[in-house]
């Protein structure tokens, strides 16, 4: 798995010197491809660090309960399968 090079805090600052300079500027400051600044920009748009880390433990939280449901539809389907097989 792709490892971040950088951690939310340094993401915020970055988009942060977007709006105080150009995007270009930011871009070179902090060694990141200008395209990279726009797309930070478009995922974390308007958001604090707090907001980046909520974000970031709901979609862990998210992922957590979907794998929960998941296995929990394959054991009533295991079970259907051998209440079908007895009868």
């Amino acid at each position: 798995m792709k490892r971040n090079r950088f951690t939310d805090e340094q993401i915020v600052a970055a988009l942060r010197d977007a709006e105080a300079t150009t995007v270009v500027a930011a871009a070179r400051k902090h060694g990141v491809a200008e395209q990279t600044m726009y797309r930070w920009r478009q995922r974390f748009a308007g958001m604090e660090v707090s907001d980046v880390r909520e974000l970031k433990r709901l979609k862990d939280e998210n992922t957590r309960l979907k794998k929960l449901l998941a296995e929990r539809d394959l054991e009533v389907e295991v079970m259907k399968e051998i209440q079908a097989k007895k009868w």
